[in-house]
């Protein structure tokens, strides 16, 4: 029996949910996530709600108080199929947020929470995407701005040394203002980070005196640090798109490809440990919740993997192309 049976077979007859919004579990669930977690979780738990439903419900429309250990059970062997395992995971932490509200609402009793909350994350381990951007390629697109006398190139240029120096991810770059920034201890407040949590970020070199050069353009009226410089939104704050498309630009001026402004933080991550940074140090200034997320950007393993394999001697002798055989 495949798990899309399962469910089908065990799932109770649930009617479409009526439940006012501050009654639904999902709907509290989602209400206490951050807005880039709030659309990640939805889609999981369309998803889910979907494959449970037979494609009848959505996230509001089913009543998931109504679930039991088959159930989840069912959904868990499903996704395994059909994602990978880090996006499963990610379902089923959905799943069990909206189950942990549906018993705070006194919807579901202890024990049928824990139930079915119980169904174990799925194992598995991939290799991180994107790539690492090499000194050449930073001292290239700092030096595409730099070469832009208009305020973008100010602006631009600031931008990446903080994406870079400080880690950052695009949600939190353009959540920060000006009051975020402490010029003098030369310190960034991060306020816009996973989970509401906030943490403070050191500014300095080279990525201090950019963003000081766009301060000196931008000037010290209040609100937010970095701001559009044209069209409708011109003097608001930057869009997560507007970071991703001023990026297509600057990397097509310095002559550099694929990278994505994810990159400067997987870049950061594996600079720090190649030059000795403690782990827990460089997982705190990124604000990752675990340490393990910040080991799967370490490169020093495959550094040293590649150094033993070239202890090893392959006897193989290069063949020499005749004319006659012509190259393939």
């Amino acid at each position: 029996m495949t798990g899309k049976e399962l469910i089908i077979r065990q799932t109770p007859d649930i009617a479409p949910e009526t439940r006012p919004l501050d009654q639904h579990p999902a709907a509290v669930y989602l209400a206490s996530l951050g807005s880039g977690s709030r659309r990640t979780m939805t889609q999981a738990l369309n998803t889910i709600a979907a494959m449970i439903s037979n494609g009848t419900q959505d996230a509001l429309a089913l009543d998931w108080a109504r679930l039991r250990f088959q159930h989840t059970a069912a959904i868990r062997a499903k996704l395994a199929e059909r994602y990978s395992y880090s996006t499963a995971n990610k379902m089923l932490s959905a799943m069990r947020g909206t189950l942990k509200a549906a018993w705070k609402l006194g919807l579901m009793s202890a024990e049928d929470y824990q139930q079915a909350r119980s169904v174990e994350s799925i194992k598995g381990e991939t290799v991180p995407s994107g790539r690492a951007i090499t000194a050449g390629e930073l001292t290239a697109l700092l030096d595409a701005c730099a070469n832009d006398p208009k305020p973008a190139g100010a602006r631009d240029g600031a931008i990446i040394a903080v994406l870079y120096s400080c880690g950052l991810r695009r949600a939190e770059l353009v959540g920060l203002d000006l009051a975020d920034y402490d010029q003098d201890a030369g310190e960034l407040r991060v306020t816009a980070g996973k989970g509401g949590k906030q943490r403070k970020v050191p500014v300095v070199n080279g990525a201090g005196d950019a963003l000081d050069d766009w301060l000196t353009t931008r000037g010290s009226d209040q609100g937010e640090l970095f701001v559009s410089l044209k069209g409708p939104s011109k003097g608001g704050r930057l869009s997560t798109q507007a970071i991703y498309n001023m990026l297509v630009k600057r990397t097509k001026q310095a002559g550099v490809t694929n990278v994505s402004p994810h990159d400067f933080r997987r870049t950061v991550v594996g600079d720090l440990l190649d030059a000795g940074a403690d782990i827990v140090t460089v997982q705190k200034l990124l604000g990752h919740s675990n340490v393990t997320t910040t080991a799967r950007y370490d490169r020093r393993p495959e550094a040293a993997k590649r150094k033993a394999v070239e202890l090893l001697h392959v006897p193989y002798r290069r063949r020499r192309m005749t004319e006659r055989e012509g190259r393939p």
